[in-house]
């Protein structure tokens, strides 16, 4: 009996301490539960959080990509547009160039010369070594364009000329380039058609002055332009005497510096 009451005292207390030890699991238990959940979720709300920032974080780079893109588009369409205008109007220029008239002398290629009376002329001077027109020779070519709409089949000579620097070659070259800058001011102006246009570069060939001078270089380096009609009705005047020609051809002391 005794060792039968030990035994179940035994038993008691084994299942006393596994009662405690259970309860005391299922306490430790609570316990991680209760200081993990609020970790777990704010865990859960930084993925989710993170997550949100990519998804805008790649909704603002495609935004921006795209911007990007069009603007390139947009860009790329705009040079191209600059391109084909920038041809179109070298292709109108060349063809403009091309329709002009060229000969070494208007007695070459107009054969009913003879019947062409001088209505008008004008002789322009430009700088040293160069072609392009300055503000003193415009307000010639003006004032000698504005006979253009009272006159009847007409043509227009164009003469360049150079001093006697440099080789013939480029001279040569060097007075084409100055009748060809009154050609492209007179026509676009004044809206001549370029078939009117005789244009002949005598480069270094025929002065009008001496060139062993200042002023007789400066008075060579120029364009002569001569409106000539076969009109009947037209009542040309007679040529320029040499005095009034000659005061034409003295250039602007600021033009002509060597």
């Amino acid at each position: 009996m005794t060792r039968i009451a030990k035994t179940g005292l035994q038993a008691v207390s084994a299942l006393g301490a596994l009662s405690l030890l259970l309860a005391s699991g299922c306490s430790s238990k609570n316990y991680v539960r209760s200081q993990t959940a609020p970790v777990i979720q704010k865990t859960n709300e930084l993925d989710d959080a993170t997550a949100t920032n990519n998804r805008n974080i790649h909704d603002v780079d495609q935004r921006a990509q795209s911007g990007i893109q069009q603007a390139q588009n947009s860009a790329n369409q705009a040079q191209s547009s600059a391109q084909n205008a920038s041809q179109s109007a070298n292709q109108a220029n060349q063809s403009a160039q091309d329709a002009v008239n060229r000969a070494d002398s208007l007695a070459s290629v107009v054969s009913n010369l003879d019947s062409y009376k001088q209505v008008a002329d004008v002789s322009v001077t430009f700088a040293f070594d160069k072609d392009n027109l300055t503000r003193k020779t415009k307000e010639q070519l003006d004032q000698f364009a504005s006979t253009l709409n009272g006159t009847k089949s007409y043509i227009l000579e164009v003469t360049g000329g150079t001093d006697s620097v440099g080789s013939k070659e480029y001279n040569y070259d060097l007075s084409q380039r100055r009748a060809q800058s009154v050609v492209q001011y007179i026509a676009s102006k004044y809206n001549v058609a370029p078939h009117k246009f005789y244009l002949i570069g005598i480069g270094k060939d025929q002065e009008v002055a001496t060139n062993s001078t200042y002023a007789g270089r400066a008075k060579n380096r120029r364009v002569q332009v001569q409106l000539l009609s076969n009109s009947s009705d037209q009542n040309a005047a007679p040529a320029a005497a040499p005095g009034q020609a000659s005061s034409l051809n003295m250039p602007n002391r600021s033009e002509t510096s060597e």
